[in-house]
């Protein structure tokens, strides 16, 4: 079994610490070559670093998994990027499991297990509604995507778009995920560029990401 659940809680207990940080900061920075992918945001995102609260956070994470793969998981997960803008805070988080770290090459059929941990986690933080599923192809990675409405956990007047892509990639999953306060930070996460293992940078989401393919 491959680690969903405690990864994912990896990524929003981090989301959390982004939402509430002052302003304030470095421009958003995209990952260090090795990662697999570059992303660009624009130059008025800036960066969090969670970096010193991290081992904390897979600290507390670990005590919530289930198995050793899951707790190998948390313990292999990179934060990559972590960045805000605006106020209430908008919030993009991009995490990676190095495969070499974790032992095991996922192949194209544990996308769809690996991504969906991506639902357990969020309803942790966010009452969830109207969830929508698509999954579409980036020059040949194949990517899978879901988007709902999130109201956070104890403050109901705290609304958002919570948006969540995943892929893998040569070396390793990758997932990025996007706290949308508003329509302009959703429209950015979705449209930045993204460059994976080296191929032509393109729009993170296409326009027809959610549209229903006819059954062949």
């Amino acid at each position: 079994m491959h680690p969903r659940y405690p990864v994912f809680l990896l990524v929003f207990a981090c989301t959390s610490l982004v939402a509430q940080a002052p302003a304030g900061g470095p421009p958003a920075t995209t990952p260090a070559p090795s990662v697999g992918f570059h992303y660009t945001l624009p130059p008025d995102w800036q960066v969090v670093d969670v970096q010193p609260t991290l081992p904390l956070i897979k600290q507390q994470q670990s005590q919530v998994a289930t198995s050793d793969d899951e707790k190998k998981g948390i313990e292999c997960a990179q934060i990559v990027l972590t960045a805000r803008h605006g106020t209430p805070a908008s919030v993009i988080v991009a995490v990676e499991l190095p495969f070499g770290c974790f032992g095991q090459q996922m192949s194209e059929k544990d996308l769809p297990g690996f991504a969906q941990g991506a639902s357990e986690g969020i309803k942790r933080t966010f009452a969830i509604s109207e969830p929508v599923y698509g999954a579409y192809t980036l020059g040949t990675h194949n990517i899978w995507i879901e988007r709902a409405q999130g109201v956070v956990l104890g403050h109901p007047e705290s609304h958002y778009t919570v948006e969540v892509v995943c892929g893998l990639l040569q070396n390793g999953a990758v997932c990025w995920m996007a706290m949308a306060a508003d329509q302009a930070a959703l429209q950015t996460f979705e449209q930045s560029k993204i460059s994976l293992d080296g191929e032509t940078p393109a729009a993170l989401v296409p326009p027809t990401a959610f549209e229903k393919k006819p059954a062949s």
